[in-house]
C-alpha cells in the first residue's frame, strides 16, 4: 500500500508541470457533497458531455473559461476576451459526440471552444455586450443562436459564419411605458434576456426567447417568444404574469410527457421574489410567491431565483435556489410539502447534470473559488447542505483578516502621528454580543464616533402649499404616511438620549417632502447642539421641477443646519457628482455656502463608474465646496446588472475593503447596512489606534496634478448615465458618430470594455464598467473638480481655489484640462476637442506629472498616501478585487523622495528600497498601511 501510494505521488508531481492542474478537494463526505477550490471566483457554471461522460464548465469573475472534472481536476482554461461572461451553452454543434463550448462575451463577442478549451472561432457584430446564447437543431443542421443589447438576435453556423440577424425592431411587443420623466428608448424592441431551446415529444426543437425593456420594474417582465427556427415571426407571444424582470429560465420537461415547459425564477428585491412555471401549450401559468412564505426566508435585500427539476425518492419536485436557502417544492405548489435548507453562504450560480442528476454550485457570493456538487439521491445531501463551510478563498480571507486583528491587538500610533479626523458611522447595528466590546471601544478612544440611527414612518400632512405639482403629489411607495408632525419630532428626537448624535431619512428623492421642512427644522433644535445628519437618498432628478425643490426645500433648510450642527448626506446615484451638482440649481453647495452642512456620498447600486463617483466627490470636497464626504455600503452595491441581482454576500470583505479605502481619503461620514459586524468592526478598531490614518485634503499626497474640470453638463452625458435600467437604448450610429469623455454608462452596457478614450480607462486604470470600487489610479488620483481658472471659474465662489486647499507640494504643479462630459475645452470656452484624439494629451500629461509626487503606486491595489507628521508619510494599500479577491503585489515608486526606512506598521516587516522602488504583497481580501519614514521633513 505505501508503494502504492508513494508511485502516486509521483505520477502527479510529474503530470503538473505539464499542465495538469489537481486541485484541492474538500473531502468531508464527498459522495453527498464534494467542494472543488479551482482557485477563481466562479460566476457561472454549466455541465458538457464527452461522449457519455459530463465535466463541469466554469466561467470565473474575470471570464476565464475552465473545463473542471468530477475528481477535481482543472482539465482546461481559457482566458478569452479578459471580460465578463453574460452566459454559456454546451452543446454538440459539430456532431463529434463531444460539446462545444458557447459564450456570450461582454466584448460584444459570441467564442465557441472544443472540448478541450481551444477556440474554434469568434463571432463579432459590433460593441453592444452579449447578453444570451443557445444551440438549435433544424433537420440535420445545428445553429447557434445569441442575442445581445444591440436588440437583435443572430443565427450562426456551426463554423461561426452569419446565417441570419434578426431585430427584435420587427416582432417585439415590449415597451417602454408613460409617464415617464426622463428620455425612453425606442419602442417596439427589448433585449433578449434568456434565449433556450424547447424540445418536443416529436424530436423538434424550438426558440424561446424572453424579451426585456428595464432590468426592475413591474411593467417590464417582459414577453415570452416562440419561434420555429430561422422563421422571421414568433408563431406565439406569451405575457409572463410574474411580478419582476427574470433571472433565470429553464427549459424543462416537468411532466414527464416529452414536451418542455419552462420554469423561470425572478430577480428583485426578496419581497417580490416569485418563481413561474409555464405551459407551453395551453399557455397556463402557474406562479409561487416567496414572499408568501412566513418563514426561514431572509426579510432584505436582492435575490435571484434559480429553479430546477430533480427527483427524490422517486419524485419529481422543485428545488429553488434563492440566495443562501434551498426551497423544495411539490410540483402542485403545495407550501405545508415546503422544506426550507439554509446555510451561510449564497452562491452565485446553480446547475444540474441531466446525466448524473447532480446539482452544481458556483462559487459562493462572498468572493469565494469553490465549485460544490451535491449529490441529491443521498438522504443526507440537506444537512450537509446546512453545514456546507466553502474553503479556498473564503477560509483565506478570515484567515488574512484574524492575521491584521492579532496584529492591530498590540498596536500603538506613534507620538508624531498627527491626530486623524473623527469618523462617524451613521447606522451600525450593533449586535448585544458586541455591545460591551464597543462601549470599551468608545470609553479609550474618541474616533470612531457610533451616531445613533432613527427609523420612523412618514409624515401625514398637508402639502397644498407645494407650488410644484410632481412634488405635491409624490410618495414613496415604500413608506407609511401617518403620523403627525408631533409624533415624528418625539421619536426622532428621542434618539438624542445617550447618543453624540443621529442619522435619519429626511426624505428621498421619490419625495424630498416626506417630512414637511418645519418638521425637519424642529428635529435639528431638539438636538441641543449635537450632531444631526439628514440622509437624503437618489436625489437624480435634475429637471426644472427638483429646481423649484432646492429653492423651496434643501436651501431653507440648509441655512438652518448651519445653525444647529446639521449636515446633509447626499446620498445619490450614478453621474451626480460629476454631472447634476454642476447645473445651475446646485450652485450653493459648489460656491461652499454651505460647506460645513451639505456632504457628498453615493449610493452605487447599478452604477458601474464608481471610479469616476469617487473621484468626483473628491473633487468636491478637494475645491472647498464642501468640508467633508461620505461613503456607504449596502447589499446591492456588488449589482452591475438588475437582471442577475446576486447581491447576498454574507462575508463582508468587499465593504470592509472599500471602507478602508475611502477613510484612507478622508472619509468622515460612513452609512452601511449591517452584514457581518464583527467582520467590518475591524475597521472601527483600526480608526480608534490610528494604524487607519484619516487625513484632512490638505494632507493628502497621492492626487494626480492634473485634474478634469467639469463645465454644464452635456445633456446626452447627464441622460445617458441618469438611465442604467433601461436595456434598449444602444444605437450604433449614435456612438459612431458621438464619442464620450466619459461614456458606457447607461443600461445597455454591463461588464462591457470602456472605450480607450473613455476617462475610466486613461485617468482611472478601469478596463471594464463592472463593480470599481478600488480603482488602481496608478499616477495618482485625477480629480474631478469645479473650474478654477479661465471663463468658467466661479469668481464669486466663497471657497477657497483649489491649490489652497491641498498639500503645499501642489502648489506650482497643477494643470487643468475642462469637459462636459462629451467634449473637451480650452480654458477660454473658444475651442473644443474629440475625446477620441484629445485625450491622449491629457494622458500623457498624467503620466509624465506622476512623476512630480513623492510616491506613485503601480499594480492591482488601491493606494492613499498621507502626512502623517513632519518626516512620516502613511501608505495604504488596498487589495482591489472587490468580489473577485486575489494576492496582489504593489510596485511603490520614490520620486521626489528618498526614505530611510520603510516599514508595515503592524507586522513590523521592513522593506528594501532597491533603485527607488519597492514590491510590497498585498494578500488577498487584505491590506497594508506602511510607514516611510523621511530624512528630513517633507
Amino acid at each position: 500500500m505505501h508503494s502504492i501510494k508513494k508511485y502516486l505521488l509521483l505520477l502527479v508531481v510529474l503530470l503538473l508541470p505539464l499542465g495538469f492542474h489537481t486541485i484541492n478537494c474538500q473531502e468531508n463526505d464527498p459522495s453527498v457533497i464534494k467542494s472543488i477550490d479551482v482557485g477563481y471566483t466562479i460566476s457561472k457554471v454549466r455541465i458538457a458531455k464527452s461522449y457519455k461522460e459530463t465535466y463541469i464548465v466554469a466561467s470565473s469573475y474575470e471570464g476565464t473559461i475552465l473545463g473542471v472534472s468530477y475528481t477535481g481536476d482543472v482539465l482546461w482554461k481559457n482566458a478569452l476576451s479578459g471580460f465578463m461572461n453574460h452566459d454559456i451553452w454546451c452543446e454538440d454543434i459539430t456532431g463529434n459526440g463531444k460539446d462545444e463550448i458557447l459564450v456570450a462575451n461582454a466584448n460584444g463577442s459570441v467564442y465557441c471552444l472544443d472540448n478541450k478549451g481551444v477556440l474554434l472561432w469568434e463571432f463579432k457584430k459590433n460593441d453592444a455586450p452579449m447578453y444570451a446564447i443557445t444551440a438549435i437543431k433544424k433537420g440535420k443542421d445545428t445553429y447557434v443562436v445569441a442575442g445581445g443589447y444591440d436588440k437583435s438576435m443572430y443565427y450562426l453556423s456551426a463554423s461561426g459564419d452569419l446565417v441570419k440577424e434578426m431585430s427584435s425592431y420587427t416582432y417585439s411587443v415590449d415597451s417602454p411605458w408613460q409617464p415617464y420623466s426622463k428620455p425612453i428608448p425606442d419602442y417596439n424592441c427589448h433585449l433578449s434576456n434568456f434565449i433556450r431551446k424547447v424540445k418536443k415529444a416529436n424530436g423538434e426543437e424550438v426558440l424561446a426567447v424572453q424579451g426585456v425593456v428595464h432590468t426592475m420594474a413591474v411593467q417590464a417582465r417582459g414577453s415570452l417568444y416562440l419561434f420555429n427556427p430561422l422563421e422571421e415571426k414568433p408563431f406565439k407571444i406569451i405575457d409572463l404574469k410574474g411580478r419582476r424582470p427574470l433571472g433565470e429560465l429553464r427549459c424543462v420537461d416537468i411532466d414527464n410527457d416529452g414536451n418542455d415547459e419552462i420554469l423561470a425564477g425572478s430577480s428583485s428585491m426578496i419581497h417580490d421574489t416569485s418563481f413561474l412555471k409555464v405551459d407551453l401549450d395551453t399557455e397556463k401559468q402557474g406562479l409561487f410567491k416567496i414572499s408568501d412564505i412566513d418563514k426561514g426566508i431572509d426579510k432584505f435585500g436582492y435575490r435571484v431565483v434559480q429553479p430546477e427539476l430533480i427527483v427524490e425518492q422517486g419524485e419529481s419536485k422543485y428545488f429553488v435556489l434563492l440566495g443562501a436557502r434551498i426551497l423544495i417544492l411539490p410540483l402542485d405548489f403545495d407550501k405545508s410539502e415546503l422544506q426550507i435548507l439554509s446555510t451561510k453562504y449564497s452562491y452565485n450560480d446553480m446547475w444540474k447534470d441531466s446525466v448524473t442528476g447532480h446539482i452544481i454550485l458556483a462559487s459562493a457570493q462572498s468572493g469565494g473559488s469553490n465549485i460544490h456538487i451535491i449529490n441529491p439521491k443521498k438522504s443526507n445531501w440537506k444537512k450537509a447542505y446546512e453545514h456546507l463551510e466553502p474553503k479556498g478563498k473564503i477560509s483565506t480571507i478570515l484567515s488574512n483578516t484574524k492575521k491584521i486583528r492579532n496584529s492591530l491587538n498590540n498596536y500603538k500610533a506613534p507620538e508624531s502621528q498627527k491626530e486623524s479626523q473623527h469618523v462617524y458611522l451613521m447606522a451600525e447595528n450593533i449586535p448585544k454580543s458586541m455591545k460591551s466590546w464597543v462601549q470599551n471601544l468608545q470609553a479609550n478612544y474618541g474616533n470612531p464616533v457610533f451616531l445613533n440611527s432613527a427609523g420612523s414612518d412618514k409624515e401625514d400632512w398637508d402639502r397644498s402649499g407645494i407650488k410644484n405639482e410632481r412634488y405635491r403629489k409624490r410618495r414613496d411607495g415604500r413608506m407609511k404616511y401617518i403620523l403627525s408632525q408631533d409624533e415624528i419630532v418625539d421619536k426622532i428626537s428621542s434618539r438624542f438620549k445617550n447618543a453624540p448624535g443621529i442619522a435619519y431619512w429626511g426624505g428621498h428623492g421619490n419625495d424630498p417632502y416626506m417630512y414637511q421642512l418645519s418638521t425637519n427644522k424642529k428635529i435639528l433644535d431638539q438636538a441641543n447642539g449635537k450632531k444631526t445628519v439628514m440622509i437624503f437618498p437618489e436625489l437624480e432628478d435634475h429637471s426644472e421641477n427638483f429646481a423649484y425643490v432646492m429653492d423651496d426645500y434643501f436651501y431653507p433648510l440648509a441655512e438652518h443646519a448651519q445653525k444647529k450642527n446639521g449636515q446633509i448626506f447626499v446620498r445619490t446615484k450614478h453621474c451626480f457628482w460629476q454631472g447634476n451638482v454642476y447645473l445651475p440649481m446646485w450652485s450653493k453647495l459648489l460656491s461652499g455656502e454651505y460647506s460645513d452642512v451639505f456632504i457628498p456620498a453615493m449610493e452605487e447600486t447599478t452604477d458601474k463608474s464608481m471610479d469616476l463617483s469617487l473621484a468626483g466627490r473628491l473633487g468636491i470636497w478637494t475645491s472647498g465646496a464642501t468640508d467633508s464626504w461620505g461613503t456607504r455600503c449596502a447589499r446591492d452595491n456588488p449589482s452591475l446588472d438588475r437582471l442577475r441581482q446576486h447581491s447576498h454576500q454574507m462575508l463582508p470583505n468587499h465593504f470592509l475593503r472599500n471602507m478602508v479605502f475611502h477613510v484612507a481619503y478622508g472619509a468622515q461620514y460612513l452609512h452601511n447596512f449591517p452584514v457581518d459586524q464583527k467582520h467590518m468592526s475591524l475597521l472601527w478598531e483600526l480608526v480608534a489606534k490610528g494604524a487607519l490614518y484619516v487625513p484632512k485634503r490638505s494632507e493628502i499626497l497621492s492626487f494626480s496634478p492634473v485634474h478634469l474640470s467639469m463645465l454644464n453638463p452635456d445633456e446626452y452625458y447627464m441622460e445617458e448615465s441618469s438611465n442604467s435600467k433601461w436595456t434598449t437604448f444602444y444605437n450604433e450610429e449614435h456612438i459612431k458618430n458621438n464619442p464620450r469623455v466619459f461614456s458606457r454608462l447607461n443600461g445597455s452596457w454591463p461588464g462591457a470594455p470602456v472605450t480607450e478614450w473613455d476617462f475610466s480607462n486613461y485617468a482611472s486604470g478601469v478596463k471594464d464598467r463592472r463593480t470599481n470600487f478600488i480603482a488602481p489610479y496608478n499616477n495618482g488620483l485625477v480629480l474631478i473638480t469645479p473650474p478654477q481658472k479661465g471663463k468658467f471659474a466661479d469668481k464669486d465662489a466663497k471657497r477657497k481655489p483649489l491649490v489652497q486647499n491641498l498639500h503645499p507640494i501642489y502648489k506650482n504643479i497643477m494643470k487643468e484640462y475642462y469637459t462636459n462630459g462629451r467634449n473637451y475645452y480650452s480654458k477660454d470656452g473658444k475651442q473644443s476637442y474629440s475625446p477620441e484624439t484629445y485625450y491622449k494629451v491629457i494622458k500623457k500629461d498624467i503620466e509624465s506629472s506622476r512623476k512630480l509626487l513623492p510616491i506613485t503606486v503601480t499594480g492591482e491595489v488601491g493606494w492613499v498616501v498621507a502626512h502623517t507628521s513632519p518626516k512620516h508619510l502613511r501608505l495604504t494599500l488596498v487589495e482591489n478585487g472587490y468580489l473577485n479577491p486575489s494576492n496582489k503585489a504593489a510596485t511603490v515608486s520614490f520620486n521626489t523622495i528618498s526614505p530611510i526606512k520603510v516599514t508595515d506598521v503592524l507586522s513590523h516587516e521592513t522593506f528594501d528600497v532597491t533603485n527607488g522602488k519597492v514590491t510590497i504583497n498585498i494578500p488577498l481580501g487584505a491590506f497594508k498601511f506602511i510607514d516611510i519614514e523621511l530624512a528630513k521633513p517633507l
